[in-house]
């Protein structure tokens, strides 16, 4: 099926577009999250790493990063006829992080890249979201030849509360991914409705 067309004899259907965040800490795979789902060409605002930036920006655990996020990534995908999810992948990198407000007007969740190398590089985008009260998950990006762990220890590793859902999965696998964004569509919308019930209770 063509995208914006219906079956013959129904009127076209009229998505819902969503958008979603997708954070944590420098290096830990949010431009290549955007890039394994775009159904288009991703918007990047990658640049190359240089000798200045040596004293703020901390390699440890990416030393062969060469690039960096200094704006935004940017996708789109299609879920069903009918939802349409924008990504946002905030920067990484402290210095970066005026841009957050910003990225994060409107959003209805937001996905938490962590590596379980660097745990403690998602605790300022956790932070960040329960402060404001926006629906995250934690995607685990499993990277090869990283310690396994399990969920509950993780969970425990960060503190997270809770409702907060934690998924593993592979920031280049189209598949995973989608799974990972499905998940924070569902709990965002849990949330919300959790939110109306207490309104009118």
């Amino acid at each position: 099926m063509i995208f914006g067309r219906s079956e013959r004899g129904k009127p076209p259907i009229e998505p819902v577009t969503l958008k979603i965040l997708v954070a944590g800490g420098f290096g830990v795979g949010k431009t290549t999250l955007v890039g394994a789902v775009s159904e288009i060409r991703p918007l990047r605002t990658e640049e190359l790493l240089t000798e200045a930036g040596r004293p703020v920006d901390d390699l440890n655990g990416v030393e062969a990063k060469n690039t960096t996020t200094v704006a935004m990534d940017f996708g789109r995908i299609t879920l069903r006829e009918d939802l349409v999810l924008y990504l946002f992948g905030t920067p990484g990198q402290e210095r970066f992080w005026f841009m957050w407000d910003e990225l994060a007007e409107g959003a209805l969740g937001a996905v938490v890249l962590a590596d379980t190398r660097r745990l403690e590089d998602c605790f300022a985008a956790i932070d960040y979201f329960e402060r404001r009260s926006i629906p995250f998950l934690v995607g685990v990006n499993c990277f090869e030849g990283a310690a396994r762990y399990s969920a509950d220890d993780i969970c425990r590793a960060l503190d997270l509360d809770p409702d907060v859902p934690l998924l593993m999965g592979d920031a280049r696998d189209r598949e995973s991914v989608k799974a990972i964004l499905i998940g924070v569509v569902r709990h965002a919308m849990a949330q919300a409705a959790q939110r109306r019930q207490a309104v009118t209770t």
